[in-house]
């Protein structure tokens, strides 16, 4: 590695040029090279210093300690032009006009936990170091993709999945504001405290889960020892033991602010390269997701969910995922391509640490047309089209793709390709078609993760889309 190409890197990073792909490798230079370190963090302190004598900046302007540098995407910010900075950095040798960066400050606060393993993780809006073992402070980790393990000062041991949003607060303390964490607290931590925003879990000596989220629920297990439960509806203080669990909320309430919107007609979306976006809500389009058993219909949850196990004690969580598209405006036998688009959404329910791989997942067509009509308000388990309690019925559907999601994946949008997609749209006779998204691995674990996509009811989420062409 020569001096010229590490220059580049930090000139592109403190202008916001920096390729992802370069990302890690840097980090992996400032972790080896004690020099580069020197360097990397005399630079940015220069850029805090530029910034602090335009006040533009101030409030950003810290130098790093680049033993600690952690590397984080880059975001450009909305700062005015000034051409006294921009002068002073192309003297300097810095390149074009420095603008937002991010990078850990350096601090006298006490550490709090030691950032200890991370699995395919990525970080968002955190100003916590986030290489492993980084010694953290308190503050706020926000985990938008992987699985990352904390170890307190206390000796509690705390993971959390993406995504996943925790707060810090000291050794023996702190708060899921969103996303799922497991704790294995050993004696010396008696006492460790989780909160959420409806629950307070005290540790007695245990192995615990917590989950809470924006359209999930806050979810307590105990998978072994005891822990007390503070915030439940009807009780001041509960105990918990192995194999027990709590809950708070529906298994899909939504705060006040972020209400389900109402049903409204989306009229299918033209985008360039001559592909028209189709969503379940455009027409007579639906979706929806059923659960094993006399369970109400999910016709209007924001969440579609699915699962699948053959382990006994969880055969009630087995779910499945129905989607009808509107092609009534359009030709379904002029189809050349089509891709099926997911918003994958945290359901709250079950815990990713407990997969044991990436799970894998197909979509089925259902081609029985006289099936397409399904009501949101009725649909259920035992009257899913193509579908019975052993799996779908080969003679009334077809498998058209499989795809996978990783071990910690994360939400964000999900393109789903396949060549079979156009040739089932082609046979289409009534405008209406229909997709079964089921979970082809089965489960390993009674509280292993239950995925989820944003439906049309989601408040944030994008419906799923057909898109063709």
């Amino acid at each position: 590695m020569n001096s010229q190409h590490e220059q580049a890197w930090i000139d592109a990073y403190i202008n916001g040029l920096i390729a992802p792909e370069d990302l890690a490798p840097l980090e992996n230079r400032l972790r080896e090279s004690a020099e580069f370190r020197a360097r990397f963090r005399r630079h940015l302190a220069l850029d805090a210093n530029l910034r602090q004598t335009t006040d533009v900046f101030a409030s950003e302007a810290t130098a790093a300690d680049g033993s600690r540098a952690k590397v984080l995407p880059f975001r450009k910010g909305k700062a005015p032009f000034v051409w006294g900075t921009l002068a002073a950095a192309a003297c300097l040798g810095l390149g074009a006009f420095l603008v937002s960066t991010h990078f850990t400050p350096s601090t006298d606060a006490p550490a709090v936990a030691t950032l200890i393993q991370t699995d395919n993780c990525r970080w968002e809006g955190t100003a916590l170091p986030t290489l492993v073992d980084s010694r953290l402070g308190s503050g706020v980790l926000s985990l938008v993709q992987g699985i990352a393990t904390l170890q307190f000062e206390s000796g509690a041991v705390v993971t959390i999945e993406a995504p996943s949003r925790l707060e810090l607060v000291d050794a023996m303390h702190c708060r899921l504001l969103e996303g799922s964490a497991i704790a294995d607290v050993p004696e010396s931590a008696h006492g460790f405290v989780i909160d959420t925003q409806d629950l307070k879990v005290v540790d007695l000596g245990t192995k615990f889960a917590v989950t809470t989220g924006a359209t999930g629920y806050s979810q307590v297990r105990v998978f072994e020892g005891e822990v007390d439960v503070l915030g439940l509806p009807g009780s001041d203080r509960k105990r918990l033991v192995t194999g027990q669990g709590a809950n708070v909320g529906g298994a899909t309430r939504v705060p006040d602010h972020e209400m389900p919107r109402p049903r409204q007609a989306a009229e299918p979306v033209q985008e360039s390269g001559g592909w028209t976006g189709i969503m379940t809500s455009h027409g007579r389009g639906a979706d929806a997701y059923v659960r094993r058993g006399p369970e109400a219909p999910r016709g209007t949850d924001p969440l579609l969910m699915v699962k699948h196990t053959h382990l006994e004690e969880g055969l009630n969580n087995e779910r499945r995922a129905i989607l009808t598209f509107d092609l009534s405006q359009r030709k379904p036998i002029e189809v050349q391509e089509a891709q099926l688009v997911l918003d994958i959404k945290a359901s709250g329910l079950g815990f990713s640490t407990l997969v044991p791989d990436d799970s894998k997942f197909a979509v089925y067509g259902l081609l029985d047309e006289s099936r397409d009509g399904w009501d949101e308000d009725s649909i259920a388990w035992d009257n899913l089209p193509g579908s019975t309690d052993a799996g779908l019925v080969p003679e009334q559907t077809r498998k058209l793709a499989e795809f996978w999601i990783p071990r910690g994946g994360a939400g964000g949008t999900f393109v789903i390709r396949s060549d079979e997609f156009a040739p089932f749209i082609r046979e289409d006779t009534n405008g209406l078609v229909t997709f079964l998204i089921v979970r082809e691995t089965s489960e390993t674990h009674p509280s292993g993760l239950v995925h989820a996509f944003a439906s049309k009811e989601h408040p944030t989420g994008r419906p799923p889309v057909l898109r063709i062409r």
